[in-house]
């Protein structure tokens, strides 16, 4: 049986937008899984978004030695790791949040990998972002 995962839109604005995402894993674990996804969004004022600044992230997890998320590129860009047990990142405290580096190649989405899956691991994370197009 796979990962248990569900990805859900909790707020969606003209321009901010928060996600919860779950995972219950059975070991497999999950590897360059987008998570935003630019492509299903729909559009800000008729115009397409480009991409998220992740403005904070809150997660709980168990299981898990640490989760990471990258910016979709030709070679994806490091965003930022999480570590267990859990915690809270308010990147507006670095300016205006921690933005995509629109390198070559980028969809604009954003991707999850986890490490060190057993069976039973969970992630609980909450992320608050604006849309920019």
């Amino acid at each position: 049986m796979p990962d248990a995962v569900t990805t859900n839109v909790i707020f969606k604005g003209t321009r901010k937008l928060t996600y919860h995402l779950t995972n219950v894993s059975d070991g497999s674990g999950e590897t360059a899984v987008a998570k935003v996804d630019l492509s299903a969004l729909l559009p800000i004022n008729g115009v397409p978004p480009t991409s998220v600044t992740i403005l904070a992230v809150t997660w709980t997890m168990v299981g898990f030695t640490k989760i990471t998320f990258f910016w979709d590129h030709t070679t994806d860009d490091l965003a930022f790791t999480l570590v267990a047990p859990g915690g809270f990142m308010d990147f507006t405290q670095q300016g205006a949040g921690l933005a995509d580096p629109e390198s070559a190649g980028g969809t604009g989405d954003l991707l999850l990998t986890t490490a060190g899956a057993v069976s039973g691991a969970a992630y609980d994370i909450t992320l608050e972002m604006l849309l920019k197009s």
